[in-house]
């Protein structure tokens, strides 16, 4: 049983239905925000936003660019989780929060365990920029470099320097524990980095690439990105099969155009440039980025969210209230997680399927 709110009072959910329709199709440039979604609920979105010639942005996608930024435009090493469980000798973790942002993949690299190749030798890892007793992992021996975030790009550079055979100017004590690190990135057999997007920003990404680069003149060393948050890493595989751009996209001129300025959910409800938004947060109901009085929005989230301004509709959490398929960052593939408690809470997808069935047929791009 689903339920929804219009301004805090109760409404049938057909008539949410069919007044969300009527705000969306009346928009002169609807926006699709948030995203979070599984895959069908993305793709449904994206279609949305195709026929209303709106555009579309994913509420992690400050993360989901800090990689994909750096890809195209200076390239990217990285590898799998499994290949970096069986064959990382020496793994550099780098910025903080890693293990909390993704559990699930810290347990498939299994950092604790010996490695495959070594016949079960001890993995040298090494963390630049923990949080504050979070260098830790049970069952392991973690080196670490404190840096805050700000410092991480300085660190990397000088880092880079000295694989490299550069000369830094740091503090004596600061040199001889950079050039201890140096050496073991050297003089590893197959190294893996693992950072997230999340947690640290472009000018990170890049230092560190440009880091991975120059072992590999040397060495093998590649890397294992942590995904952003509410189904990010899937809403990107997906958006880039059906339009070839990731999220901040928009369908404006009848074909997609990506500018990761222009489409920004946040800058295009703060300029008055969007009238109408459909703000999707299945997994754990995030709130808009931006602050209230802005333009008219429809909010799909799960139980347990707080209704805002606006039309709110109930839907269900991806894997909890319904099958679902997502991109699993533990194994980086897509797989189905089934209902863990199945309830009558329509999905995204059916959400928006029953908002699209109720918008006039001659509106499309």
């Amino acid at each position: 049983m689903s339920h929804a709110t219009l301004d805090g009072a109760p409404i049938a959910l057909e008539d949410a239905y069919e007044h969300a329709a009527r705000l969306l199709e009346a928009a002169k440039f609807p926006l699709i925000a948030g995203l979070g979604a599984d895959a069908a609920g993305a793709r449904a979105g994206i279609l949305l936003a195709e026929r209303l010639r709106g555009a579309y942005d994913h509420l992690a996608s400050e993360a989901i660019l800090a990689d994909l930024e750096v890809m195209r435009s200076f390239a990217m090493f990285t590898t799998t989780p499994n290949e970096a469980r069986l064959r990382a000798d020496v793994v550099l973790l780098v910025g903080p929060g890693l293990a909390a942002q993704s559990p699930a993949l810290f347990e498939r690299l299994a950092l604790e365990k010996g490695v495959h190749f070594q016949n079960g030798a001890a993995r040298k890892i090494i963390w630049l920029g923990p949080k504050a007793g979070e260098g830790k992992i049970e069952g392991a021996e973690v080196e670490t470099l404190s840096a805050t975030r700000e410092a991480l790009p300085l660190i990397l550079a000088a880092l880079r320097a000295r694989v490299g055979g550069r000369p830094v100017a740091l503090a004596p004590a600061v040199a001889k524990k950079l050039d201890a690190v140096a050496e073991t990135l050297r003089t590893a057999r197959f190294g893996v980095a693992v950072w997230s997007g999340s947690s640290v920003d472009t000018l990170v990404v890049e230092a560190l690439q440009g880091l991975l680069s120059d072992l590999n003149a040397t060495t093998r060393f590649t890397g294992v990105p942590i995904g952003a948050r509410s189904g990010a890493a899937g809403v990107t595989q997906l958006s880039g099969w059906m339009t070839g751009f990731p999220p901040r996209t928009g369908f404006g001129r009848g074909y997609p155009e990506h500018d990761p300025w222009r489409f920004e959910a946040k800058r295009l409800v703060e300029s008055g440039e969007t009238d109408a938004v459909l703000w999707i947060s299945a997994y754990d109901g995030e709130a808009p980025p931006w602050k209230s009085g802005g333009p008219k929005t429809v909010t799909l989230a799960p139980k347990g969210a707080k209704p805002g301004r606006g039309l709110h509709i109930e839907i269900g959490r991806p894997g909890e209230d319904h099958d679902a398929l997502e991109f699993s960052q533990a194994i980086a593939a897509f797989t189905l997680t089934q209902a863990r408690a199945p309830s009558g809470a329509p999905s995204v997808a059916a959400a928006i399927a029953a908002i699209d069935a109720r918008i006039s047929e001659g509106v499309s791009c």
